[in-house]
């Protein structure tokens, strides 16, 4: 499944067990955005989309993460909790990597083998 979103707005979608939870989203599709990401924020309302992307870093960040791997399916195969100033090793079947404040990931049911969707960013 070839993706091509643009950088901009959009929802994650996550259904799990307790229902289905819907979170602003921020993509980041360019080279550009990708580098920068979250670097310079004190926060982030919602999820970033780093697409494509297979592992991050935490470097000069001013806030510990959640970190989603995600396979060209968008189906979860790894989450972590970084503290700043750490190197992300790269997840072989990750395409996108999906990055939030630590400990919300897990308030949206997002975990291992939980399949997301990306809506109203094409």
């Amino acid at each position: 499944m070839g993706r091509r979103w643009s950088d901009g707005r959009g929802k994650l979608i996550v259904q799990g067990a307790a229902g289905t939870v819907a979170v602003p989203l921020e993509l980041a599709t360019s080279y550009r955005a990708r580098t920068k990401g979250l670097l310079g924020r004190d926060a982030i309302d919602g999820a970033m989309l780093l697409s494509p992307a297979s592992s991050v870093h935490t470097f000069r960040m001013r806030f510990p993460i959640d970190v989603a791997y995600l396979d060209r399916d968008l189906k979860v195969v790894a989450v972590h909790t970084m503290k700043r100033g750490r190197l992300g090793l790269p997840r072989a079947r990750a395409r996108h990597v999906l990055e939030a404040g630590a400990g919300v990931m897990a308030g949206w049911g997002v975990r291992v083998g939980v399949r997301v969707t990306v809506e109203g960013a094409e």
